[in-house]
């Protein structure tokens, strides 16, 4: 070891044992790829967090999506992270999902609901898919193995009377990966469960012709029917390129979730943080901006509130058990 990264070592060590000293807490919160709405959320709260100077500090991590996330809080590779309230939901009860199964995560805490997640189905026009049935045969981006995208997908398709088996291929990459394998024709449709705007359908409808392909009508009622934490959506015309018309859709919730592992100290300062005012956290992205209120924050909850995150709520003169 030189000299140089000696020295380095040193002042880490020493920036360590002073965070240490001060009882600072340390907190990962786990997000999702870099072109969705999880990461700059997260980031964002991670920063709001540091800004207040509370004696906590956080980052945001990209990580592959929801059901990792979930299992990240149970092993305590991360301490709170943004995640779909149906996969939470499946986390909590040990179901649903065979990572899950019989593995019930008795710890998991809900901090806030924070703003629907809407199924989108982006085609190729040139592909002539309309319809979800019309998927069969086709090379579709399901998402993320083992993300929240890929779970939706899964429903969606088993509601029209599909399965993954029925298509031409089922393509199991990042939301990065699916972007470029629509650009260059080697898919034909991408489904992608995030808020409204994000980055990467953006950057879809802005490279290529595309169709949002609607799921609605008895299809839709089925799948609310036997999952009822979805909810239906309207996607409203013009929020992107090419989409001149309202599309209607599905939407599950994007939930901010940790474990009682982390104390109740440290959960009520993060929510001061975050959650100080509507109007601070509101900022962070438009999904939050046109949907997020202290209200909603506890409705739908897939898991318990944290007693941290029901300190800081009663404090707002919102009713929570």
């Amino acid at each position: 070891m030189n000299t140089r990264t000696k020295i380095a070592a040193a002042l880490l060590l020493g920036t360590t044992a002073v965070a240490l000293a001060q009882g600072t807490t340390f907190l990962t919160i786990g997000s999702g790829a870099t072109t969705g709405v999880y990461f700059p959320v997260a980031t964002g709260m991670a920063k709001m967090v540091n800004d207040a100077g509370d004696g906590l500090r956080a980052n945001a991590r990209s990580t592959g999506g929801s059901v990792f996330n979930v299992q990240a809080i149970a092993t305590g590779e991360l301490d709170a992270a943004i995640a779909q309230n149906d996969v939470v939901y499946y986390a909590y009860k040990g179901t649903g999902l065979q990572a899950f199964q019989g593995k019930a995560n008795a710890k998991l805490r809900t901090l806030a609901v924070l703003y629907p997640e809407v199924l989108h189905v982006v085609a190729r026009k040139d592909s002539g898919i309309k319809s979800i049935a019309d998927l069969k045969g086709k090379r579709v981006v399901i998402g993320d193995l083992g993300s929240g995208t890929e779970l939706t997908a899964r429903q969606v398709l088993e509601s029209y009377g599909l399965g993954f088996d029925d298509l031409g291929q089922a393509l199991r990459v990042s939301p990065a990966q699916g972007i470029t394998l629509m650009q260059d024709k080697r898919a034909d449709a991408l489904f992608y469960t995030v808020g409204v705007g994000a980055s990467a359908i953006s950057q879809i409808a802005q490279t290529v012709d595309v169709a949002m392909v609607p799921v609605g009508g008895n299809q839709a009622a089925s799948l609310i029917k036997k999952y009822p934490f979805y909810v239906r959506y309207n996607i409203p015309a013009k929020s992107y390129k090419g989409v001149g018309a309202t599309v209607p859709s599905v939407a599950v919730q994007a939930t901010l979730v940790a474990s009682t592992a982390v104390s109740d100290d440290a959960v009520y300062k993060t929510m001061k943080a975050i959650f100080g005012t509507e109007t601070e956290v509101k900022g962070l992205h438009p999904s939050l901006a046109t949907n997020f209120s202290y209200e909603k924050a506890v409705k739908g909850l897939p898991a318990p509130l944290h007693p941290g995150a029901v300190k800081f709520f009663r404090e707002k003169g919102v009713t929570v058990r």
